[in-house]
């Protein structure tokens, strides 16, 4: 079995005072009594691109050390009990088919799972805790960027009907629908469909995902969700000034939706001077584009500039620094865990999944408790999960499914 069950010491009772446990041994105690629950791993997409044999299972073996992030022992060692699967596709190449790729990525996702004993698919709060109290790892997909969707409800259904619990509303490209953060604006938000996208989720249970998704676009979404929302895989805009980031005039609106925000570990996104760093060697990228300089010579200077000035490195301050901010203005019934691992370049210290203790036992130090400990390891992910389910049993009594097709509205393209 991969973690401790959940009930393993009295669920709820404090920890002892310090009782001679270091920091880190006190944060596995905690993390056996209430196991992370990530947000957002890429591992389904990792395994798609292997060299060696991509969209192999069986090829690349979670039994086995692997090139990226996560397997099944640094997960035992991490004291993971649940985790979102992204199940990513690209939003960039429209004449890929998005719903054909989608549907692979799901297919792989769910081959992964199926393969290994350890990982159970589930599908309601129940489940996952069911999951986690029998020590295995209760798995659910993903879906990153509604771009998968090709404009159609139906499939948005049939996702949610394979295993699909969450869907990220953009990627990095603005949608027919709705704004994305690191693109061009086209609706100030939402449009009229999009908004109907989020209130088709809300009556599937379906959690709408805000990571990648403009300012405007995450207002929108919390205006008109009749469920709480999550963020899987962002952090504090306050700390480090990026787009991909939540203002806090949207952490500040989590307490009224209920939602969570689970905190990344992408570098550039919780160390501004990495921000910048990146930042400023995309600007050197595009100069030496618009001189027309050939893709091969780009690429080798590129390799000198990251060898010679590295990027700096984020620190396991810093993203402590951002779940105690996002704590601080949204509450700490609505921060959680989104690492983002097998889709970044980890933090030094937090290399894989393995890192989640000695990120626990840095907030030891600084004065958490095991209430809430437990609160951003799993259980605030786990009551937004369960309120988005009643919420949905609601809306099912109430309204049918949506045949709204996106030409039904207008502001919405095509």
């Amino acid at each position: 079995m991969l973690v401790g069950a959940c009930g393993s010491e009295e669920a709820g009772s404090p920890a002892p005072a310090d009782s001679g446990r270091d920091p880190l041994a006190h944060a596995r105690v905690v993390l056996d009594r209430t196991p992370i629950f990530d947000g957002h791993n890429d591992l389904p997409w990792e395994i798609r691109a292997s060299e060696e044999a991509p969209m192999d299972v069986a090829a690349y073996d979670l039994n086995l050390p692997v090139p990226g992030h996560t397997n099944l022992e640094l997960l035992e060692a991490g004291g993971v009990g649940a985790q979102f699967w992204s199940v990513y596709i690209p939003g960039e190449y429209a004449d890929s088919g998005f719903a054909r790729l989608q549907l692979e990525q799901i297919d792989l996702a769910r081959r992964m799972i199926d393969r290994y004993p350890e990982l159970v698919l589930a599908g309601t709060a129940d489940e996952v805790e069911a999951v986690m109290a029998d020590g295995r790892i209760a798995s659910m997909l993903g879906v990153e960027g509604g771009h998968a969707i090709e404009n159609s409800l139906g499939a948005l259904r049939a996702y949610y009907d394979l295993g699909a619990r969450y869907m990220t509303l953009t990627h990095n490209v603005t949608l027919d629908w709705a704004d994305a953060a690191q693109d061009t604006a086209l609706h100030d938000g939402l449009s009229a469909f999009g908004e109907e996208v989020v209130r088709e989720m809300n009556r599937l249970g379906m959690l709408v995902d805000l990571s990648h998704a403009s300012p405007a676009t995450m207002s929108d979404a919390l205006t008109v969700s009749e469920a709480p929302v999550i963020f899987s895989h962002s952090s504090a805009r306050a700390l480090t000034d990026v787009p991909r980031n939540v203002p806090d005039s949207i952490l500040a609106r989590m307490a009224g939706n209920g939602g969570v925000v689970m905190v990344t570990f992408v570098q550039p996104f919780v160390n501004q001077e990495a921000a910048d760093y990146d930042d400023a060697l995309a600007a050197d990228i595009q100069a030496m584009r618009d001189e027309g300089r050939p893709v091969g010579e780009i690429r080798a200077e590129i390799d000198r500039i990251r060898r010679e000035s590295p990027r700096p490195p984020a620190s396991i301050d810093d993203i402590a620094d951002h779940i105690e901010h996002v704590r601080r203005v949204a509450g700490i019934d609505h921060v959680g865990i989104g690492s983002d691992y097998d889709g970044m370049n980890a933090p030094p210290e937090m290399p894989d999944v393995s890192s989640y203790p000695v990120l626990f036992a840095r907030l030891i130090e600084r004065g958490w408790t095991d209430e809430e400990l437990g609160k951003l390891a799993s259980g605030n992910i786990l009551k937004a999960l369960r309120e988005a389910e009643a919420a949905a049993a609601r809306l099912q009594g109430e309204r049918q499914p949506s045949t709204a097709a996106i030409a039904d509205f207008a502001g919405s393209a095509p």
